[in-house]
């Protein structure tokens, strides 16, 4: 798949998530395999045009982590269009405009998916971003606001008259945030609209949902976000059954490398109280569905070292194995 000139290996890609797809993250799933572009966690341009140094530090990444997309979000074009040139100059690979986060603080801004509502300023937003980047530009966005105002066709040829390279639907409304059941035959009228490559996101829990996600819409790629914290190695089973290959689950060793190897990206870069903190939630999806997982969950909210932490996962694994 291509979006402009930057090729991905798998269509395949990372959705964006607050406080989640950090750069510890990301270099994790890349190292594991199947992700064809990483999402960094989505960027206030606000914030960064105005020189933020936590929302800078924020946007440090690889060589490793390539390719590699950047999601800004406000509602001024022009601090908009001034964000887009900072992300080019910082050298991602692929710009990101948001018109599709639910959350409150973002739509009071008149933000994220409250650009649905003024398809205007949408227009404005990606016409200026537009003109102040060279490299690929792509929007994510949802149905609508609600079901009576979605708007997702209206907004797509938008995108695509624009200039936008590619466009990512989330087939749930602002109002339904993260509940109900993603829609996914919106994919596949976008799909159809537009001339430009489709991502479809909402839904994908198993690489069985992926291959019924492309299947029934026709989309050029696959989104996915939630799914990808409790399993990472999701992106590596979506590409073997692409292969033709029966999906692998992880082992438990593999998840006990895997939780260790975080914690020491964290704490390449992190005090250990921060380092702790992060890891200490990841443990708990990186352990999901395993037995007296809830176990290790309770023993490690306490811990405040790092030498406690590790035996504490060596000792969790010991005793799975043993069972």
């Amino acid at each position: 798949m291509r979006i402009g000139h930057v090729n991905l290996a798998q269509p395949l890609i990372l959705a964006p998530m607050a406080g989640i797809t950090d750069q510890y993250f990301r270099l994790i799933l890349k190292r594991i395999g199947g992700v064809g572009l990483v999402s960094m966690e989505f960027i206030s341009s606000e914030a960064l045009t105005r020189g933020s140094h936590r929302t800078r530090h924020m946007m440090q990444f690889s060589e490793e982590e390539r390719p590699l997309a950047i999601q800004i979000y406000g509602s001024d074009p022009e601090r908009m269009a001034d964000a887009a040139g900072f992300v080019q100059a910082l050298g991602a690979d692929i710009v990101d405009i948001n018109m599709g986060c639910p959350a409150n603080k973002v739509l009071k801004g008149c933000a994220g998916a409250a650009l649905m509502g003024d398809p205007d300023l949408a227009r404005a937003i990606v016409r200026r971003v537009r003109q102040s980047v060279r490299i690929p530009l792509t929007v994510k966005f949802r149905v609508g606001l609600d079901d009576r105002r979605a708007n997702f066709l209206e907004l797509g040829r938008i995108c695509q008259e624009e200039g936008a390279d590619a466009v990512a639907l989330h087939a749930r409304t602002a109002r339904q945030m993260f509940s109900g059941r993603a829609d996914w035959e919106r994919i596949r009228l976008l799909k159809e609209t537009l001339a430009i490559p489709v991502s479809g996101n909402g839904d994908v829990e198993t690489p069985a949902d992926a291959a019924a996600l492309f299947q029934a819409t026709g989309c050029d790629a696959v989104m996915i976000g939630r799914a990808a914290i409790k399993n990472p190695w999701i992106f590596r089973q979506i590409a073997a059954l692409r292969a033709g290959q029966q999906p692998l689950e992880p082992g438990l060793e593999e998840r006990r490398v895997l939780i260790l190897q975080h914690f020491a990206l964290l704490r390449e870069r992190e005090d250990e109280r921060s380092a702790l903190h992060k890891i200490r939630t990841f443990t708990g999806w990186y352990t999901h569905g395993l037995p007296n997982g809830r176990t290790l969950r309770q023993r490690i909210n306490g811990l405040v070292s790092v030498a406690e932490f590790i035996d504490a996962i060596e000792d969790f694994f010991r005793m799975v194995q043993a069972a």
